[in-house]
């Protein structure tokens, strides 16, 4: 009887402790738990703590809250849809809203990028992007083409394909030899040639002609795809030179080579007055991967966007055989599907990527006003995006910019950290009023660090 009573007990306590459950992701989980920071509510550009506090969002979530938290647009389609359709398969079945966000997504893509496969976030775009890639080469007769080319710092999510085509460290190095067939592209991060540029830094298109060595290296009939981030957000906001991203696009035509371009952070409006950054660069990829912007966050959904002559090669053979064996039980889910054309509605109505560009240039002054503060070794912005490197502390790596965050959410403010850099990207409703509150807020506690 005692050691049911034990057992008993022990099952009450672990109840009670609602914060030991939960092993959260790319989180200082003992330290969270020591002092939880927790969120209870979100409207527009704050979020509400538990302790009844406003925080200003400067980090759109995690990139993804384009059009601000809680649009009754947004809520109200999410209601309707879970009311008539809460679910229905993919395969071999349909239901009108996916379709009809395909439609609406395609229009937004540059090019012939005109066909749309749903997933549920960015890591399952990305998969998804470099399989499409490999057996479109296959279904060609190529199937030698099998190397897939990353880039050193890119992020492409937490998949196996993702974290082996990724480039940062910390995200690959404890799971075993992942991929093989993977080279990666130098990143083009230099402080020397480009610290404090404003928008497009003017050095380093060169290191796109690494493409070409890694060809003749292993032989063009051997590679795949090319992927990279037009700009890289997770590692820290680092910005393509002028001409980097024309010179991949060279060496991949040349070669037959796809290219792939990651926009789960840049996609719907995030570097200006464009739905992609590939539309912004002119630069036009084989394949987009996307997610986080698709349904500003409020419902998990990705998306690939592929050219029309991928689609069509594997539109071939029996007309009742399936083309292509990859989806998700979630793929084009119909609350996501509603979700997501809701908020493709906002960013028309209230004309949010054009805002992006109108607000660009306040939002650059605003960030390069940090310049000659503490610690402060380089600043960088594009569009709604923007970095602040700080100069680490020796022999305690991210020690700095981690504090500088725990400020920052104790003064009513969210960013977000990645190595020694804060990153920024807030909705895309943010008035001017509050771009000088992030700047004010993130000046003061910068001067207080050690």
């Amino acid at each position: 009887m005692s050691s049911t009573r034990s057992t008993a007990q022990q099952h009450t306590e672990h109840a009670a402790n609602n914060l030991e459950s939960f092993w959260m992701p790319f989180s200082a989980n003992r330290q969270f738990k020591k002092k939880p920071r927790m969120f209870v509510s979100a409207k527009d550009m704050h979020y509400t703590t538990d302790d009844g506090r406003k925080v200003l969002d400067a980090t759109a979530g995690l990139w993804c809250c384009n059009v601000g938290h809680a649009r009754p647009k947004i809520v109200a389609a999410v209601q309707k849809q879970i009311q008539e359709l809460d679910y229905a398969p993919a395969f071999q079945m349909g239901h009108p809203k996916v379709f009809e966000l395909a439609s609406r997504v395609a229009t937004l893509m540059p090019g012939s990028l005109d066909h749309v496969f749903f997933t549920n976030s960015g890591s399952e775009s990305v998969d998804t992007a470099l399989k499409i890639a490999l057996a479109y080469h296959n279904v060609r007769g190529q199937a030698g083409r099998t190397r897939l080319i990353g880039r050193e710092r890119g992020y492409h999510g937490v998949g196996f394909g993702g974290i082996s085509v990724g480039g940062i460290v910390n995200n690959r190095k404890f799971f075993g030899s992942l991929l093989t067939g993977v080279d990666h592209l130098p990143h083009t991060h230099n402080l020397k040639e480009n610290a404090y540029t404003k928008g497009i830094p003017a050095w380093g298109a060169h290191l796109a002609d690494d493409l070409e060595r890694i060809v003749t290296l292993h032989g063009p009939e051997t590679i795949a795809a090319v992927i990279v981030e037009p700009v890289a957000g997770s590692t820290g906001v680092l910005l393509p030179p002028k001409g980097y991203l024309e010179r991949l696009r060279e060496i991949c035509t040349k070669h037959g080579i796809l290219l792939i371009f990651d926009e789960v952070i840049t996609a719907f409006g995030r570097v200006g007055n464009t739905a992609t950054a590939a539309e912004f660069f002119d630069v036009q990829p084989d394949i987009i991967t996307m997610a986080k912007g698709l349904t500003a966050g409020t419902i998990p959904m990705g998306a690939v966007a592929v050219d029309k002559k991928i689609y069509d090669a594997f539109m071939q053979g029996p007309e009742n055989a399936i083309e292509l064996f990859h989806g998700y039980t979630y793929s084009g889910h119909p609350v996501a599907a509603a979700a997501g054309l809701a908020t493709l509605d906002i960013y028309q109505e209230e004309g949010l990527f054009e805002r992006t560009k109108e607000l660009a240039p306040y939002w650059e002054q605003a960030l390069h006003s940090l310049k000659g503060l503490p610690h402060v070794i380089d600043i960088r912005n594009i569009g709604l995006i923007g970095a602040v490197e700080l100069e680490g502390i020796p022999g305690k790596p991210t020690a700095r910019v981690f504090e500088a965050f725990l400020q920052c959410f104790e003064k009513g403010l969210l960013i977000r950290t990645t190595g020694d850099i804060i990153a920024l990207s807030p909705p895309l409703i943010i008035s001017k009023q509050q771009i000088d509150e992030i700047f004010g807020t993130l000046a003061g506690v910068i001067k207080s660090l050690a």
